[in-house]
């Protein structure tokens, strides 16, 4: 009788990792997303901001549906989704920080050009 209950112990312990949860919605667009964000910030910083605040926009629910029944979807989607909003993060950062050099860039230049440099 034990050994009876312990090979069905054992197959509901199979089955239950047999069962595969969900993924998150839009994890792995978030992911892709941030990593382009990244990548494009060279882009002027216009491309990486547009898909670093897409990223961010399109993770916002996912990540709540995730913190309302965690035991639902899978763990290697949210831990795809954090990676995702951390590389947006990341690739926001530095586009603005290109903008913001591309703006200095063109001040010194106009006041180079037009004289307005000092002496």
């Amino acid at each position: 009788m034990e050994q009876e209950s312990n090979n069905s112990a054992q197959q509901q312990n199979i089955q239950s990792h047999l069962i595969t949860k969900p993924d998150l919605p839009n994890a792995t667009a978030t992911l892709v997303l941030g990593i382009i964000s990244i990548a494009a910030f060279w882009c002027y910083g216009i491309v990486g901001i547009i898909t670093g605040i897409i990223a961010l926009a399109i993770s916002g629910s996912s990540k709540r549906l995730y913190n309302e029944n965690p035991g639902m979807y899978s763990e290697s989607s949210y831990k795809n989704l954090n990676a995702g909003r951390i590389t947006a993060i990341i690739g926001l950062s530095l586009s603005a920080l290109s903008i913001v050099v591309v703006i200095l860039y063109l001040l010194i230049g106009v006041a180079a050009y037009t004289g307005l440099g000092g002496l």
